[in-house]
């Protein structure tokens, strides 16, 4: 019975509620008749004890939904107890204290419940001075309810603000899980963009280079035989090169799938450090591979000069790796869908940045038959983004003198890493929208 009443206690509020205001008044009730030692006993018969008591413990009971007028009659009770004659005592002040312990643990405004306690013990102490006997301690009559109104209070004010605290760490704690999340989310939306615009970087030349060489070969193959196996040369070349590449970022990608959590931090750092996509791979071509790149388009019948304006900086692993890739898709995307036989390819330094500049002469239609068109190819959008992601911008169109023209521009030195500090930040600002899952990158 006793087991079964202790477990509903614990499970129902209004039953906590009605068992605290029992106790207390068990307590509260004789409390009040308690006077000083040489006092004369109140004028008041206990029945009034009882009743005030009474009155007080069954405010408790809405005390939660209700407190300041739990407090308010709690308050009316205490005062008349004191206003006829009896002393107040810790234990007839104890519905009051509930009360009052209630009521600031409820109540956020501090200006609100410093006027309400104070009032209280300016109340109670007014009316102790006024009605008690004469020969009263005067600490008995101010100090002792002033006491016993402020313990309360400030106990109820520091619970309520020790789960405001808790509160706010644990909303700041699922905050950062969110965070946490939509950052893993985000990460994994830029590795599938970054694999695409890889796979589509390793694969298109190659596969242009190599659609554009069969294409000759059969050409030649009715005219000019004495030239085919320099065609057939070059087109084993370029599928090896091919196959290796490929081969080499597959790897990479395999490699990365089965890293553990600490390479995330090692992938954080070398973005602080200013290095990105595919900049950490020892494969990751550069600059330094130009030469090879644009003799690899000659024997697809394409012919690309490259000057260079300024003295030449270093540029950092990622800001090398955009420069090559933005000149290989677009020296691709001539091969593919121009009718141009010449390219130029113009790399002009400056203090703070690369202009690059690949431009075809839009000629007449080559004697070789033409490659078939991919429709809905994302090149031009994929060379965009690899300019955005080191900070710098693109712009593709109609040339000044004809054909077609890319143009670059990529940030060096310090404006390239003030521009991916900029860039970071904004990435991981709360809130911030991933970019978009990886498209098809076919050029």
């Amino acid at each position: 019975m006793i087991a079964n009443w202790q477990r509903h206690v614990r499970s129902s509020l209004r039953a906590r509620d009605t068992t605290t205001a029992l106790l207390l008044f068990a307590v509260s009730f004789p409390g009040s008749l308690y006077v000083a030692t040489g006092s004369p006993d109140p004028a008041a018969p206990w029945w009034t004890a009882a009743l005030l008591s009474g009155v007080s413990c069954t405010t408790l009971l809405f005390h939660r939904d209700h407190p300041r007028t739990a407090l308010a009659l709690t308050t009316a009770a205490a005062v008349t107890s004191a206003a006829q004659g009896r002393l107040l005592t810790v234990l007839s002040l104890g519905p009051l204290m509930v009360a009052l312990y209630s009521f600031a643990l409820r109540t956020e405004h501090n200006a609100l419940r410093r006027s309400y306690v104070f009032g209280v013990a300016a109340l109670l102490m007014t009316t102790e001075v006024i009605a008690g006997p004469a020969d009263r301690p005067l600490d008995l009559e101010t100090v002792g309810p002033a006491a016993w109104v402020l313990m309360p209070t400030a106990l109820g004010s520091a619970v309520r603000l020790r789960s405001a605290c808790l509160d706010a760490v644990r909303a700041r704690a699922e905050h950062a899980e969110r965070t946490r999340e939509e950052e893993a989310r985000r990460r994994v939306a830029e590795e599938r963009l970054r694999i695409a615009r890889e796979l589509h970087d390793v694969t298109a030349q190659h596969l242009a280079l190599a659609n554009a060489q069969a294409g000759t070969l059969a050409h030649l193959l009715r005219g000019q035989p004495d030239q085919v196996h320099k065609i057939l040369a070059d087109l084993a070349t370029t599928t090896s090169a091919a196959l290796r590449e490929l081969k080499a970022t597959v790897g990479l990608l395999r490699h990365e799938d089965t890293k553990d959590t600490k390479d995330t931090e090692d992938t954080e750092e070398s973005e602080e450090s200013g290095e990105s996509e595919g900049a950490s791979s020892p494969t990751a071509p550069g600059l330094a591979r130009l030469a090879g790149l644009t003799a690899s388009f000659r024997s697809a019948g394409l012919d690309v000069t490259v000057s260079t304006e300024g003295e030449p900086q270093q540029l950092t692993p990622a800001a090398d790796l955009t420069a090559f890739r933005i000149v290989q898709e677009a020296l691709t995307n001539v091969t593919k869908h121009a009718a141009a036989k010449t390219a130029r390819v113009r790399l002009a330094y400056s203090h703070d940045r690369l202009t690059l500049t690949v431009a075809d002469d839009g000629g007449a239609l080559r004697s070789a038959p033409p490659t078939p068109q991919v429709p809905g190819g994302f090149g031009l959008v994929g060379m965009r983004e690899r300019a955005q992601s080191v900070g710098g911008r693109l712009r593709a169109g109609p040339g000044p003198g004809g054909g077609f023209e890319v143009r670059a521009e990529l940030p060096l030195g310090e404006a390239a890493l003030a521009t991916r500090e900029t860039t970071l930040a904004i990435r991981s600002r709360p809130g911030a929208k991933p970019p978009s899952a990886a498209r098809p990158s076919s050029t």
